[in-house]
Protein backbone atom coordinates (compact mmCIF):
# COMPACT_ATOMS: atom_id res chain seq x y z
CA UNK A 1 0.00 0.00 0.00
CA UNK A 2 1.13 3.54 -0.90
CA UNK A 3 0.09 6.45 1.32
CA UNK A 4 0.71 10.26 0.14
CA UNK A 5 -0.53 13.17 2.37
CA UNK A 6 2.45 15.14 1.11
CA UNK A 7 -0.16 16.95 -2.03
CA UNK A 8 -3.59 15.35 -2.54
CA UNK A 9 -4.28 12.80 0.04
CA UNK A 10 -3.39 9.11 -1.76
CA UNK A 11 -4.38 5.78 -0.14
CA UNK A 12 -3.92 2.57 -2.62
CA UNK A 13 -2.57 -0.44 -4.20
CA UNK A 14 -2.63 -0.83 -7.92
CA UNK A 15 -5.71 1.00 -9.41
CA UNK A 16 -7.62 0.46 -6.28
CA UNK A 17 -7.87 3.28 -3.98
CA UNK A 18 -8.89 3.77 -0.16
CA UNK A 19 -10.10 7.42 0.06
CA UNK A 20 -13.52 7.93 0.66
CA UNK A 21 -15.46 10.22 -1.43
CA UNK A 22 -17.02 11.77 1.46
CA UNK A 23 -14.88 14.95 2.95
CA UNK A 24 -15.41 14.21 6.63
CA UNK A 25 -14.12 10.46 6.36
CA UNK A 26 -11.43 11.66 4.31
CA UNK A 27 -10.55 14.38 7.57
CA UNK A 28 -10.73 11.46 9.99
CA UNK A 29 -8.05 9.28 7.56
CA UNK A 30 -5.81 11.67 7.06
CA UNK A 31 -5.69 13.36 10.92
CA UNK A 32 -5.19 9.42 11.48
CA UNK A 33 -2.29 9.38 8.95
CA UNK A 34 -0.81 12.28 9.86
CA UNK A 35 -0.22 10.37 13.56
CA UNK A 36 0.52 7.14 12.09
CA UNK A 37 1.17 4.09 14.65
CA UNK A 38 0.03 6.72 17.51
CA UNK A 39 -3.25 7.05 18.97
CA UNK A 40 -5.46 9.85 17.84
CA UNK A 41 -8.00 10.61 20.54
CA UNK A 42 -11.35 10.76 20.10
CA UNK A 43 -11.76 14.63 21.34
CA UNK A 44 -9.40 15.23 18.34
CA UNK A 45 -11.24 13.60 15.32
CA UNK A 46 -14.52 15.05 16.54
CA UNK A 47 -13.04 18.64 17.12
CA UNK A 48 -11.68 17.94 13.32
CA UNK A 49 -15.28 17.37 12.22
CA UNK A 50 -17.33 19.86 14.29
CA UNK A 51 -15.01 22.22 16.20
CA UNK A 52 -16.30 23.22 19.34
CA UNK A 53 -19.83 22.25 19.02
CA UNK A 54 -20.22 18.28 18.11
CA UNK A 55 -23.93 16.86 17.57
CA UNK A 56 -25.35 14.94 20.19
CA UNK A 57 -24.99 12.25 17.41
CA UNK A 58 -21.16 12.90 17.01
CA UNK A 59 -19.65 9.93 18.48
CA UNK A 60 -21.80 7.52 16.46
CA UNK A 61 -21.25 9.27 13.57
CA UNK A 62 -17.46 8.47 13.87
CA UNK A 63 -17.93 5.34 14.81
CA UNK A 64 -19.50 4.96 11.49
CA UNK A 65 -16.84 6.66 10.32
CA UNK A 66 -14.75 4.29 11.15
CA UNK A 67 -16.24 1.51 10.26
CA UNK A 68 -16.82 2.64 6.74
CA UNK A 69 -12.57 3.70 6.58
CA UNK A 70 -12.18 0.09 7.59
CA UNK A 71 -13.96 -1.41 4.71
CA UNK A 72 -12.83 0.76 2.12
CA UNK A 73 -9.12 -0.54 3.77
CA UNK A 74 -9.85 -4.19 3.53
CA UNK A 75 -11.57 -3.78 -0.29
CA UNK A 76 -8.18 -2.41 -1.34
CA UNK A 77 -5.72 -4.50 0.65
CA UNK A 78 -7.77 -7.93 0.37
CA UNK A 79 -8.28 -8.04 4.26
CA UNK A 80 -10.83 -9.58 5.95
CA UNK A 81 -12.42 -6.76 8.18
CA UNK A 82 -11.77 -7.98 10.68
CA UNK A 83 -7.38 -8.21 10.31
CA UNK A 84 -8.08 -4.72 9.34
CA UNK A 85 -9.22 -3.65 12.20
CA UNK A 86 -6.93 -5.72 14.27
CA UNK A 87 -3.66 -4.88 12.37
CA UNK A 88 -4.01 -1.45 10.16
CA UNK A 89 -7.24 0.95 11.98
CA UNK A 90 -6.84 0.14 15.40
CA UNK A 91 -9.34 1.06 18.44
CA UNK A 92 -7.17 1.83 21.37
CA UNK A 93 -7.93 3.06 24.78
CA UNK A 94 -9.31 6.60 23.86
CA UNK A 95 -9.03 6.44 20.44
CA UNK A 96 -7.99 5.22 17.24
CA UNK A 97 -4.64 4.46 15.31
CA UNK A 98 -3.92 4.05 11.93
CA UNK A 99 -0.86 1.73 11.13
CA UNK A 100 1.20 1.90 8.38
CA UNK A 101 4.69 -0.58 6.97
CA UNK A 102 7.90 1.14 7.25
CA UNK A 103 8.27 2.72 3.46
CA UNK A 104 4.88 3.16 2.92
CA UNK A 105 3.95 7.11 3.92
CA UNK A 106 5.57 9.55 2.20
CA UNK A 107 5.85 12.01 5.28
CA UNK A 108 7.66 9.58 7.28
CA UNK A 109 10.07 9.14 3.88
CA UNK A 110 9.94 12.93 3.79
CA UNK A 111 11.46 13.41 7.23
CA UNK A 112 13.68 10.46 7.04
CA UNK A 113 15.69 11.81 4.21
CA UNK A 114 15.34 15.94 6.03
CA UNK A 115 17.30 14.13 8.96
CA UNK A 116 19.71 12.28 6.34
CA UNK A 117 20.23 15.84 5.30
CA UNK A 118 20.87 17.88 8.10
CA UNK A 119 23.17 14.56 9.64
CA UNK A 120 25.15 15.15 6.30
CA UNK A 121 25.19 18.90 7.10
CA UNK A 122 26.50 18.31 10.96
CA UNK A 123 28.99 15.94 9.39
CA UNK A 124 30.84 18.69 6.65
CA UNK A 125 29.19 16.25 3.53
CA UNK A 126 27.42 18.99 1.51
CA UNK A 127 26.58 16.87 -1.41
CA UNK A 128 25.21 14.07 0.57
CA UNK A 129 23.40 16.54 2.04
CA UNK A 130 21.88 18.01 -1.00
CA UNK A 131 20.86 15.05 -2.46
CA UNK A 132 19.01 14.26 0.65
CA UNK A 133 17.34 17.58 0.76
CA UNK A 134 16.30 17.01 -2.74
CA UNK A 135 14.90 13.85 -2.49
CA UNK A 136 12.98 14.79 0.65
CA UNK A 137 11.94 17.88 -1.53
CA UNK A 138 10.53 16.06 -4.78
CA UNK A 139 8.39 13.74 -3.10
CA UNK A 140 5.83 16.78 -2.25
CA UNK A 141 3.25 16.90 -5.05
CA UNK A 142 1.63 20.47 -3.91
CA UNK A 143 0.26 21.71 -0.62
CA UNK A 144 -0.02 19.43 1.87
CA UNK A 145 -3.56 17.25 1.81
CA UNK A 146 -4.82 19.96 -0.59
CA UNK A 147 -7.80 17.79 -1.44
CA UNK A 148 -9.11 17.73 1.88
CA UNK A 149 -10.51 21.24 2.89
CA UNK A 150 -11.67 23.24 5.01
CA UNK A 151 -9.20 21.93 7.56
CA UNK A 152 -9.80 22.02 11.32
CA UNK A 153 -7.70 23.22 13.81
CA UNK A 154 -6.04 19.62 14.40
CA UNK A 155 -5.41 19.39 11.04
CA UNK A 156 -4.97 22.70 10.14
CA UNK A 157 -1.87 23.16 12.90
CA UNK A 158 -0.31 19.64 11.63
CA UNK A 159 -1.02 20.82 7.75
CA UNK A 160 0.76 24.21 8.73
CA UNK A 161 3.91 22.45 10.72
CA UNK A 162 4.63 20.52 7.94
CA UNK A 163 4.51 23.67 5.04
CA UNK A 164 7.02 25.15 7.52
CA UNK A 165 9.15 22.52 7.71
CA UNK A 166 8.94 22.38 3.76
CA UNK A 167 10.06 26.14 3.48
CA UNK A 168 13.06 25.48 5.78
CA UNK A 169 14.16 22.66 4.20
CA UNK A 170 14.05 24.31 0.74
CA UNK A 171 16.05 27.36 2.44
CA UNK A 172 18.45 24.68 3.63
CA UNK A 173 18.68 23.56 0.49
CA UNK A 174 19.31 26.18 -1.26
CA UNK A 175 21.96 27.34 0.87
CA UNK A 176 23.65 24.07 0.58
CA UNK A 177 23.15 24.15 -3.14
CA UNK A 178 24.76 27.74 -2.94
CA UNK A 179 27.82 26.41 -1.10
CA UNK A 180 28.67 23.69 -3.30
CA UNK A 181 29.05 26.44 -6.25
CA UNK A 182 25.58 26.19 -7.90
CA UNK A 183 24.22 30.02 -7.80
CA UNK A 184 23.43 29.92 -11.53
CA UNK A 185 20.89 27.03 -10.75
CA UNK A 186 18.90 28.22 -7.94
CA UNK A 187 18.35 31.51 -9.81
CA UNK A 188 15.14 30.30 -11.53
CA UNK A 189 14.04 28.50 -8.58
CA UNK A 190 14.69 31.63 -6.12
CA UNK A 191 13.03 33.91 -8.55
CA UNK A 192 9.69 32.21 -8.11
CA UNK A 193 10.08 31.79 -4.10
CA UNK A 194 10.61 35.23 -3.87
CA UNK A 195 7.24 36.32 -5.43
CA UNK A 196 5.48 33.14 -3.73
CA UNK A 197 7.41 34.29 -0.18
CA UNK A 198 7.48 37.68 -0.41
CA UNK A 199 8.42 38.83 3.03
CA UNK A 200 10.96 36.16 3.38
CA UNK A 201 13.97 38.28 4.21
CA UNK A 202 16.54 34.86 3.73
CA UNK A 203 15.00 33.86 0.39
CA UNK A 204 15.34 37.11 -0.80
CA UNK A 205 18.94 37.21 0.73
CA UNK A 206 19.74 34.28 -0.87
CA UNK A 207 18.23 35.61 -4.13
CA UNK A 208 20.62 38.16 -4.06
CA UNK A 209 24.02 36.55 -3.23
CA UNK A 210 23.31 34.01 -6.68
CA UNK A 211 22.38 37.31 -8.22
CA UNK A 212 25.82 38.89 -7.70
CA UNK A 213 27.47 35.60 -8.08
CA UNK A 214 26.31 35.34 -11.48
CA UNK A 215 27.63 38.38 -12.40
CA UNK A 216 24.11 40.05 -12.06
CA UNK A 217 24.90 43.07 -9.32
CA UNK A 218 22.25 45.55 -10.48
CA UNK A 219 19.31 43.02 -10.72
CA UNK A 220 20.74 41.86 -6.76
CA UNK A 221 20.21 45.83 -6.02
CA UNK A 222 16.81 46.08 -7.35
CA UNK A 223 15.54 42.47 -5.30
CA UNK A 224 17.11 44.42 -2.17
CA UNK A 225 14.92 47.42 -3.05
CA UNK A 226 11.66 46.03 -4.06
CA UNK A 227 11.95 43.87 -0.79
CA UNK A 228 12.32 47.12 1.20
CA UNK A 229 9.92 48.88 -0.53
CA UNK A 230 7.47 46.36 -0.17
CA UNK A 231 7.96 46.07 3.93
CA UNK A 232 7.74 49.61 4.44
CA UNK A 233 4.89 50.37 2.73
CA UNK A 234 2.85 47.11 3.78
CA UNK A 235 4.21 46.34 7.26
CA UNK A 236 5.97 49.48 8.33
CA UNK A 237 9.48 48.26 8.56
CA UNK A 238 12.58 48.00 7.27
CA UNK A 239 14.70 44.75 6.19
CA UNK A 240 16.55 43.33 8.95
CA UNK A 241 20.28 44.61 9.57
CA UNK A 242 21.72 41.19 8.14
CA UNK A 243 20.08 41.79 4.74
CA UNK A 244 21.10 45.27 4.94
CA UNK A 245 24.78 44.49 5.30
CA UNK A 246 24.39 42.31 2.69
CA UNK A 247 22.80 44.67 0.50
CA UNK A 248 26.06 47.17 1.63
CA UNK A 249 28.18 44.13 1.13
CA UNK A 250 26.97 43.67 -2.98
CA UNK A 251 26.94 47.72 -3.43
CA UNK A 252 31.14 46.94 -2.69
CA UNK A 253 31.61 44.16 -4.45
CA UNK A 254 32.69 42.68 -1.19
CA UNK A 255 35.18 39.63 -1.78
CA UNK A 256 33.44 38.06 1.25
CA UNK A 257 30.40 37.13 -1.51
CA UNK A 258 32.41 35.10 -3.82
CA UNK A 259 31.60 31.17 -4.20
CA UNK A 260 35.38 30.98 -3.03
CA UNK A 261 34.73 32.74 0.81
CA UNK A 262 31.19 30.61 0.61
CA UNK A 263 32.56 26.98 0.25
CA UNK A 264 31.80 24.32 2.35
CA UNK A 265 32.84 24.84 5.83
CA UNK A 266 33.82 28.36 5.64
CA UNK A 267 30.76 29.29 7.76
CA UNK A 268 28.40 32.34 6.93
CA UNK A 269 29.08 34.75 3.66
CA UNK A 270 27.70 37.44 5.48
CA UNK A 271 27.68 37.77 9.55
Amino acid sequence: MRVSVLGPLTVGLGARSGVPSAMKPRKVLSLLLLHAGRMVPVQSLMAELWGDHPPRTGLTTLQTYILHLRKLLAEVLGMPSAAVTRDVLQTRPGGYAMVVGAGQLDVHEYRALVAEGEGALEAGDERTADLSFRRALALWQGPALVDVTPHGRPLQAEVARLEQSRLTVTERGIETRLRLGGHLEVLSDLASLVVEHRFHEGMHGQYMLALHRSGQRTRALTVYQRLRMTMTEELGLEPSAKLQRLQQAVLVSDPRLDHEAGAPGRGPVVA
